[in-house]
């Protein structure tokens, strides 16, 4: 593969700078991020500047911006040459989602439909979106395929589903324009060799917060609603490792390089295809840890599916991904490793 440059929109944030890495240490690529640090860290960018020798610093820039300043924007893009976008930069958090439907439209939709029109306008002609499978809703079809009928129960799944239709429509009317829509499952983990993690402050993931009741960062848990229609009553969700997640991004970007123009336009699952429920991820990291923290259950949350998982049989046949860290316990061990190291000294 030929060298690139490589932008990367929200890459201090979790899943950004797990990609950001990879791209520096399995790539001879050149990557800008452009990052507010509303949940991204200069720490993260410190980590990632350190990982390169010194005579390759140079190959990572980090650019503090944020996307709703549309003219600051443009020149960055006036005054760098592109090769692809790798477009992280949104807000996910889905109870904030139905409280604050605004925020989410003009964050992600608004934001990243500009970021589109200045990929178009300065001719970065490969993008690959951060989707979600909030975009399915509450599926009736499980595992879910790409071709599953969308219908988003929260604002954060529509401005979702409204992004990537906003892709298509821009792909359709710009043959130059190609693009991977990848639709996240639940993401969860940390660097395998604990260098970097998931920092932002008030977390909601379940992994995330299990770690950091079993480190004493929280006094108890709760688990949200435990009459769904599944077996033991809490949502069963399809949870991915970070690095297993990141690689699929260089394999899309991969895909990018050698694609013709009709399959240069693509979206793909990224899940392992099998589920565990809110129950069974609370238990496993008990076992990891081997602490009984306290959970409390506590009513459903807005805007919650039951169910969630993926059917990921096209990413592993059209991009040839592979996972490597398809373990719960493994997930759970490297969740709990970042939050010992994050946790503050007495």
């Amino acid at each position: 593969m030929s060298k690139q440059h490589i932008l990367v929109t929200g890459g201090a944030g979790y899943i950004g700078s797990h990609v950001v890495k990879q791209l520096l240490e399995e790539t001879l690529h050149s990557v800008t991020i452009i990052d507010n640090l509303s949940t991204g860290h200069n720490s993260t960018i410190e980590t990632l500047t350190s990982m390169l020798p010194d005579h390759e610093k140079a190959r990572l820039t980090f650019i503090k911006q944020d996307l709703s300043d549309f003219d600051a924007v443009e020149g960055i893009f006036r005054s760098n040459t592109f090769d692809a976008l790798i477009h992280f930069a949104a807000s996910i958090v889905v109870p904030e989602s139905v409280e604050k439907p605004l925020k989410y439209y003009m964050n992600n939709t608004v934001n990243t439909t500009n970021i589109i029109k200045m990929c178009n306008d300065y001719g970065v002609g490969k993008m690959i979106f951060s989707s979600t499978a909030a975009v399915y809703g509450d599926p009736t079809e499980i595992p879910v395929k790409e071709t599953t009928p969308l219908g988003p129960i929260n604002p954060y799944g529509h401005s979702k589903r409204m992004s990537e239709q906003v892709i298509q429509d821009a792909a359709a009317a710009n043959p130059e324009f190609d693009y991977v829509i990848l639709r996240y499952f639940n993401v969860a983990g940390a660097d395998i060799k604990n260098r970097i993690g998931q920092s932002f402050p008030n977390a909601t993931h379940l992994i995330k917060v299990a770690a950091q009741t079993v480190t004493g960062q929280r006094d108890k848990m709760y688990s949200f609603g435990e009459d769904y229609d599944t077996p033991d009553g809490t949502c069963i969700r399809d949870y991915i490792h970070v690095d297993d997640l990141a690689s699929a991004h260089l394999s899309a970007l991969d895909y990018l390089d050698t694609a013709g123009e009709k399959e240069g336009k693509n979206i793909f699952n990224v899940g392992y295809g099998h589920g565990f429920s809110v129950d069974e991820v609370i238990e496993t990291m008990k076992k990891v840890s081997g602490i009984d923290f306290a959970v409390e259950r506590a009513p459903r949350r807005a805007g919650d599916s039951a169910v969630l998982i993926s059917d990921n049989s096209k990413i592993k046949s059209v991009l040839g991904w592979t996972p490597k860290y398809d373990d719960l316990e493994l997930i759970c061990r490297t969740a709990l490793a970042w939050e010992e190291k994050l946790k503050p000294l007495p």
